[in-house]
């Protein structure tokens, strides 16, 4: 199943950051992911976000759960600290050596409608594994992580050797040249992306795209494939980021 990188190789998926996108990117990069009110209003007028906005925007933030309020500022409600550990497994993937075996899961339930079967996709897809056929999913199992138990109701698992050379098979289940060209094209707009407002835009593009890396063995990954870069780049950008909401809050 293709990964969700651009159409286009080098293409680069960047979009703008309403009130609501600022505040989420801040928080989901903040541990613990909370912030006090003052630390909030500081950080978001210099990408742009007046107080009134953002008032507003949180406003509707808690009203839709994605916040909670508390005694000192706002928090990530419950339901998006999973995206937030997606998101930290992205920049820091938790990997194990690889000694051959791929991980296989095959889908045995039937009668599912679209909206479940786009939604078991989907979760599949966040599990970084790929779709070798219809109902097939497969990657090598390098990961440090346990399938989450209640795809048992829908799925089982095994573990393989495919007779098929790892790194055909691999090239056959993600499309790695595109996402390195797109990587490629990020580390190059950052270099030349001075302001805050527009950092802070390629820098959610950046953690879009590392949620599509596969994370493959480096024996199974091209010599001079990005991802390292561009996870350096982006954990550069978030001690950055907290130096100047450290410095425009003492400078309050």
């Amino acid at each position: 199943m293709p990964m969700n990188v651009p159409a286009r190789p080098g293409a680069l998926d960047l979009r703008p950051l309403s009130a609501r996108s600022v505040v989420l990117s801040l928080l989901l990069g903040t541990h613990p992911p909370e912030l006090p009110v003052r630390e909030l209003v500081r950080l978001v007028e210099g990408f742009g976000v007046g107080g009134s906005t953002l008032r507003a925007a949180l406003s509707r933030m808690v009203a839709a759960g994605d916040l909670r309020r508390t005694d000192t500022g706002y928090r990530l409600s419950d339901r998006l600290l999973e995206r937030q550990r997606r998101q930290d497994d992205a920049v820091h993937p938790r990997t194990r050596a690889w000694d051959g075996d791929w991980e296989m899961v095959v889908i045995t339930a039937t009668g599912r409608g679209p909206a479940e079967r786009a939604d078991l996709r989907a979760r599949l897809t966040a599990l970084r594994l790929a779709e070798l056929r219809e109902g097939v999913w497969l990657r090598p199992a390098n990961l440090a992580r346990a399938l989450p138990g209640d795809l048992d109701r829908v799925a089982q698992h095994y573990t393989a050797r495919p007779d098929r050379p790892a790194r055909d098979l691999a090239r056959s289940l993600w499309p790695m040249d595109s996402w390195s060209a797109a990587a490629r094209a990020l580390l190059s707009h950052i270099a030349r992306t001075p302001r805050p407002a527009d950092r802070l835009t390629v820098f959610a593009a950046v953690v879009r795209h590392l949620l599509a890396d596969p994370v493959l063995p480096p024996g199974l990954l091209p010599a001079d494939w990005p991802g390292a870069e561009l996870r350096a780049a982006y954990t550069d950008y978030q001690r950055e980021l907290i130096g100047e909401v450290r410095a425009r809050v003492r400078g309050a």
